[in-house]
């Protein structure tokens, strides 16, 4: 028993035969042959921790589809291959603390193989399973694209808004928020991260020099062994994003967050990767979808995955 599904197959829908699409390149892993990657994605079908809008649970498929009819090709760093795909991790039934303790079962096993995982989301309380085996041998950072801390104190059972603060009691070093915005997070969560060493930079940090703006995130990491980066689709402006469980304006533009995923995909101690909170059901079109595929796209090809 791996807890993953079997990959369905890809296919690029395109009929051009000089087109090349990750559909036409994204190959069926298992964790016998996931080494062999660069990088594995991985769905996580679920939002039963949400706090707002539920719908994500229908992301790692809507992101799939509109990722298999992305061409491969980056203008400046050649075209993405080596990626496979591990299929969707099983989501018990059950309360949120349950399916943590199971997905994280499986994540080990996942982070154990020599690749780096690209979690399909899911909401945001998946966070905490997905980064918790690296604290087991490592020092880690976070970086966090998200309009939101994510800091909330756990009261009667984790939710989306508290997957940080279980980091952090599990040995997370420090945490850096990109996109956060003014207004939408209370003072007590700032002040916590703000205890915890962490670092904010708001959309207006970013606006001009975004690269920048990422560089001063890693460096707010210091020394530590492994990277994780989380990306919560409603860092970027509502409408570039409306089908996310908590869409507020005054956020990222797709070029700024697409630069800056690029950017510190190349850090080599980046040791994980995740885009939650994808709600098709909330979506206009394929829009948010869409967006999120080209993020995993923009990630891969900063992470060395290109010929």
């Amino acid at each position: 028993m791996t807890g993953l599904t079997d990959p369905a197959p890809w296919e690029g829908p395109s009929s051009d035969p000089n087109d090349e699409q990750f559909g036409d390149v994204v190959e069926a892993a298992d964790l016998d042959s996931a080494g062999e990657y660069d990088a594995v994605l991985v769905g996580e079908p679920y939002d039963g921790a949400v706090i707002g809008r539920p719908g994500a649970r229908e992301g790692p498929a809507a992101i799939r589809r509109e990722l298999a009819g992305t061409k491969t090709h980056h203008v400046e760093r050649g075209a993405v291959d080596s990626v496979a795909d591990l299929g969707d991790v099983e989501i018990p039934p059950g309360g949120v603390e349950r399916v943590q303790n199971a997905v994280r079962s499986v994540t080990t096993d996942i982070h154990a193989t020599n690749t780096v995982p690209v979690f399909l989301g899911g909401d945001n309380s998946l966070t905490v399973p997905n980064a918790a085996p690296l604290l087991t041998h490592s020092t880690v950072g976070a970086i966090s694209f998200d309009a939101h801390l994510d800091c909330r104190a756990v009261r009667d059972a984790p939710t989306s808004g508290t997957p940080y603060r279980q980091l952090h009691r599990a040995g997370l070093d420090t945490l850096a928020v990109v996109g956060a915005r003014h207004f939408e997070t209370s003072t007590a969560y700032h002040d916590y991260l703000a205890e915890q060493g962490g670092r904010v930079l708001p959309p207006d940090a970013v606006g001009g020099d975004p690269l920048g703006a990422v560089d001063e995130a890693l460096a707010a990491l210091g020394d530590v062994d492994a990277v994780y980066v989380s990306l919560d689709l409603d860092v970027l402006e509502a409408a570039a994003a409306p089908g996310v469980s908590a869409p507020t304006p005054g956020g990222l533009t797709t070029r700024e967050l697409f630069r800056m995923l690029g950017r510190v995909a190349g850090d080599p101690r980046v040791a994980g990767f995740e885009v939650v909170e994808c709600a098709p059901p909330l979506d206009d079109g394929t829009r948010t979808a869409r967006v999120g595929a080209r993020a995993v796209a923009h990630f891969l090809s900063g992470l060395g995955a290109a010929r």
